[in-house]
């Protein structure tokens, strides 16, 4: 596939009516975030919160068809907090290469709201590598109720309100980013509202990102743009040429903000990390569901869905994982 045939402007309404027509939008790429850096086994005990149960979780979702997991390593010592530790990422990633050899690793340099700039950075000396690590463009402010952590579930505590900041600078932003480069990890940039394109902007001054960028605007979630059809169309409308695009839907707008990426073009990302639930009061049990329910979907629009081997040659990644 050439580059031109999915870095395409997707503001053009004559290349989008031409695409629909001709089937032709690039294969759409399927990421799977089985896990996140806030809640636990608390909120739904299907979460994978282990490293045995990541990988497990992982390979459900390599089988339903996902091209690239994210992954927020927990603490073995405290599963009810993400790590600081790269040995962790480090047993994670490899158990996850053993079962799905070619799938796109993609560690969180967002980490959990308790690390330090520098903790954030511990997946990045994982070995193996990921091959792509997830760059949060700013900093965002949480207020998040917590559930009560009842035993039998490992590392009991008592719920609470989460109330903080995540702080954010342009040089934390840029050491992230060179971090990346010089390890050849491919950003997976994270923008949460518009006026974050002031740093994916700096950014591409530095030198310290290079292109194609694959740019997900995560919608509905705390002090981001809220989940609507017109912010996501304002959103595109300020991408730099030589991007890529996939949406994230929190909660209940996981499933709305995903088809809209269908309908546009754009990339997706389903998984627990962003919602509990298959459906309204039903929980969801593993995460692979989302996959396949976003594949139906896809299909009955005249989406191709991507292999991994389309996926890595779409974001420019090695055909094979670095050993």
């Amino acid at each position: 596939m050439k580059a031109e045939e999915y870095i395409w402007d997707y503001r053009n309404p004559y290349l989008w009516m031409d695409r629909v027509v001709r089937s032709a939008f690039p294969p759409m790429m399927i990421t799977c975030a089985i896990t996140g850096g806030v809640q636990g086994k608390e909120s739904n005990e299907f979460l994978p919160e282990s490293a045995e149960e990541q990988a497990d979780a992982v390979y459900e979702a390599y089988k339903a068809g996902a091209v690239s997991v994210h992954l927020h390593a927990r603490d073995p010592n405290n599963l009810a907090l993400t790590t600081k530790n790269p040995e962790d990422y480090s047993r994670i990633n490899k158990l996850i290469r053993e079962r799905c050899p070619d799938i796109i690793i993609n560690n969180t340099t967002g980490g959990g709201p308790w690390l330090s700039t520098e903790e954030r950075m511990c997946c990045l000396y994982a070995d193996p590598k990921p091959d792509m690590a997830s760059l949060n463009l700013g900093p965002f402010v949480l207020k998040v109720p917590l559930k009560d952590r009842k035993e039998p579930l490992k590392h009991p505590r008592a719920g609470f309100m989460f109330d903080a900041c995540i702080p954010a600078s342009y040089a934390d932003v840029n050491l992230y980013a060179k971090t990346m480069k010089e390890k050849g990890i491919k950003p997976e940039v994270e923008l949460y509202n518009p006026g974050q394109y002031h740093v994916l902007q700096d950014l591409i001054r530095e030198g310290n990102i290079d292109g194609p960028y694959m740019i997900q605007y995560v919608m509905g979630f705390q002090t981001s743009s809220y989940p609507t059809p017109a912010n996501v169309l304002g959103l595109i409308n300020e991408l730099p040429p030589n991007s890529m695009f996939a949406l994230i839907g929190v909660g209940p707008f996981q499933i709305p903000m995903n088809v809209f990426s269908i309908i546009l073009g754009g990339h997706v990302r389903v998984g627990m990390e962003d919602n509990l639930y298959y459906r309204k009061g039903e929980k969801l049990k593993k995460n692979a569901q989302l996959v396949e329910r976003i594949i139906r979907i896809a299909k009955e629009m005249n989406r191709e869905v991507a292999t991994v081997a389309q996926a890595r040659e779409m974001l420019g990644l090695p055909a094979k994982p670095a050993k």
